[in-house]
């Protein structure tokens, strides 16, 4: 690695090397778009991040993942909320490449059936088939309504009093679990997913505090800033325990691209909001050990020595896209990880210090890092 720097571009020290050049010459416009909004930080108006995004727009691979996104409201056989047949994640992919409400009027149409879509009680659901339900019937677990409020809130219908009413609800559903203040999974209409009575689920929490970080901070519940710092229990008591389905081994260090899950890549994302979660003087010694060991592991499980990412795991289907192949560095893949660790330049120090290698994983798991490409 460099000789420490100083400012703003301490989180070039975290990585092996500097991607930046190398993203600004990538014909991909997203990862171009991201590298210029997130990590040089140009406004939107700045003309080569504008042109960046009239390219996301006009790029056949954007055009082919909003012809992805399914007919909400029509029976869909889900075979879980990480799947690429649900609608959020496939808005989530399109947002993080910068596409926003009014640039395609099939996602303005599908955001308008997702308003429309609830259950008796008001709450946002999914159209779904199951083994219980196989005519199709509303679905309102949390990892339904918390995602579904996430995209909403992304595209800006954060101001249509329905998503107001689901952002009160979920205010209502913090609780306090055997790991402190979170989300649990909640059955619905006798299903219920995989927690354990009593326990947070990791993946709704870190979907309600996606949402609640797009909410203006005074409007955000008392709590949010301690539910944001309880979020980091699960990482730190691994070697001892593990929520039911949601370990902190490979998989979790390793992003499995797109990413749509519970990951190293969505933690940090997430708590990279919550800077008071780790960072200051009301943050806790053993809070930014936690978030400083998952920076670690997010470069040294993804990271190649020049700077890139080449993905290592990738979801079935996306073969056409940068992300979607294991052959060659993604520009997307590399401009993502580079905007997170970008977000945690002031623990530069903190996590150069960690050695991967010596860190618990899972209870019961191991979790080596792959040998970096080249």
């Amino acid at each position: 690695m460099t000789a420490a720097r100083d400012g703003a571009d301490r989180w070039v020290d975290i990585l092996p090397a500097d991607p930046r050049r190398w993203l600004l010459e990538q014909p991909e416009p997203a990862g171009r778009w991201i590298a210029l909004t997130a990590l040089l930080g140009r406004p939107d108006d700045d003309p080569e991040a504008a042109a960046a995004r009239a390219a996301v727009l006009a790029d056949p691979g954007t055009r082919s993942l909003i012809d992805r996104v399914p007919e909400w409201g029509a029976p869909l056989a889900l075979p879980g909320h990480d799947s690429a047949v649900f609608a959020p994640n496939l808005l989530g992919l399109l947002a993080d490449m910068g596409i926003r409400a009014g640039d395609d009027p099939r996602i303005d149409a599908t955001l308008d059936a997702m308003l429309a879509g609830r259950t008796a009680d008001g709450a946002f659901a999914t159209f779904a088939t199951s083994r219980v339900t196989p005519e199709g019937a509303w679905s309102a677990l949390l990892c339904d309504t918390h995602a579904i409020v996430e995209v909403l809130m992304r595209f800006g219908r954060g101001d249509d009093p329905r998503v107001a009413r689901a952002i009160a609800r979920m205010v209502d559903g913090i609780v306090e679990t055997t790991s402190g203040q979170a989300w649990p999974c909640v059955p619905w209409a006798g299903f219920r997913g995989p927690g354990r009575r009593g326990e947070r689920c990791p993946q709704v929490t870190l979907e309600a505090l996606r949402v609640f970080s797009l909410v203006d901070e005074a409007h955000r519940p008392p709590a949010i800033d301690a539910v944001a710092r309880d979020a980091l229990a699960p990482w730190r008591e691994r070697g001892t325990a593990q929520p039911y389905m949601f370990g902190h081994g490979y998989r979790f260090k390793t992003v499995k691209w797109p990413s749509f899950w519970y990951d190293v890549l969505r933690t940090l994302e997430t708590l990279a909001r919550y800077p008071s979660a780790w960072r200051g003087e009301s943050a806790r010694d053993e809070d930014r050990r936690a978030v400083a060991e998952q920076v670690a592991c997010l470069v040294a499980y993804n990271v190649d020595p020049d700077g890139t990412v080449t993905p290592r795991s990738c979801m079935r289907g996306f073969e056409a896209h940068s992300f979607g192949q294991k052959r060659r560095p993604s520009a997307f893949a590399t401009a993502r990880v580079a905007a997170v660790v970008r977000a945690f330049g002031s623990l530069a120090d903190e996590v150069r210090a960690v050695d991967v290698a010596t860190l618990d994983s899972s209870k019961g798991g191991t979790g080596t890092p792959r040998p970096p490409r080249g």
